[in-house]
């Protein structure tokens, strides 16, 4: 009994790893930063539910490190592949390593660059292509969305005809503001390095840096997290209001920080998905109404 039991854990365990697809390396093509080795794992939706519609996920992990990569990244990728969603999720470079800013929003510009540029490839539309981010990346996709227009490809040489800009931004529980007051002081470490300066400091909190046409944004957090100051998202929440830009708020009561997708951890609140995915209808990004 004890040999079976052990014998199916390993052909759980062995048709997990065979199952995880082979990251592609973002930068291996770019003579100045092929030793760079940033990475997707690359989750195309089932051909015969693909909605066309694609999303760059962002796990978080502080900007320091992505230990959450499998709860907000792999489980989420599995569960947009299940509503016809093709997912790319994002490896970034992070401070554990050595990196600060720009590495983390080159790395997400890429990623849409890349993701835009194989459209046909990956069977999607380039139209329909979203950002999903987790605590710090949450602050990433924001970025993603209000600054598309630096272009931090450029410089390293990269000539495409492709938008940088996503067509909708999805930041869960995140990372907002690098205010003293509500911010996150290790994502505003790792991100900025403990030397940042004042201009800094207001660059990169996101609830001053909303532009006019910033992409529809789905907003997700619980007043109870306790890693994240809830109010970050109430910021961001005003910033969006203010500036007139199409987007849902949903604040929660109970749920807790790293939930990601997972009933188990954070009960109804996880059930944002099925409010994101209804949104997708709204914003005109799905085509048909969203049923579970």
């Amino acid at each position: 009994m004890r040999r079976f039991v052990l014998f199916f854990v390993f052909l759980t365990i062995s048709v997990a790893v065979f199952a995880q697809p082979k990251p592609l390396r973002i930068w291996k093509d770019v003579p100045t930063m092929k030793h760079q080795r940033s990475e997707i794992y690359v989750y195309p939706a089932p051909d015969s539910i693909n909605t066309g519609i694609a999303v760059i996920v962002c796990p978080g992990g502080s900007y320091s490190h992505l230990m959450g990569i499998a709860t907000e990244g792999y489980a989420v990728a599995e569960w947009l592949n299940a509503q016809g969603i093709s997912a790319f999720v994002l490896r970034y470079r992070v401070g554990k390593d050595g990196y600060h800013h720009p590495a983390m929003i080159q790395d997400v510009q890429r990623t849409i660059q890349l993701v835009r540029d194989r459209a046909d490839e990956y069977h999607i539309n380039a139209e329909k292509l979203g950002t999903m981010g987790f605590s710090a990346g949450g602050h990433l996709v924001t970025m993603s969305g209000a600054f598309y227009k630096d272009n931090y490809l450029k410089p390293l040489g990269i000539q495409s005809n492709a938008s940088l800009k996503p067509n909708f931004v999805v930041p869960v529980y995140p990372v907002v503001s690098m205010q003293d007051s509500i911010a996150h002081q290790r994502s505003r470490r790792n991100l900025l390095s403990r030397h940042y300066t004042k201009e800094q400091q207001d660059k990169f909190s996101m609830e001053l840096q909303i532009p006019n046409d910033m992409p529809p944004t789905f907003l997700v957090t619980a007043k109870d997290d306790p890693v994240v100051m809830y109010q970050n998202s109430v910021q961001l929440d005003k910033a969006l209001t203010n500036k007139h830009v199409k987007h849902e708020f949903w604040l929660y009561d109970t749920g807790g920080h790293g939930y990601a997708m997972s009933e188990e951890r954070a009960g109804e609140t996880a059930k944002w998905r099925f409010e994101f995915m209804r949104w997708l209808y709204k914003i005109k990004i799905l085509d048909t109404p969203y049923k579970y």
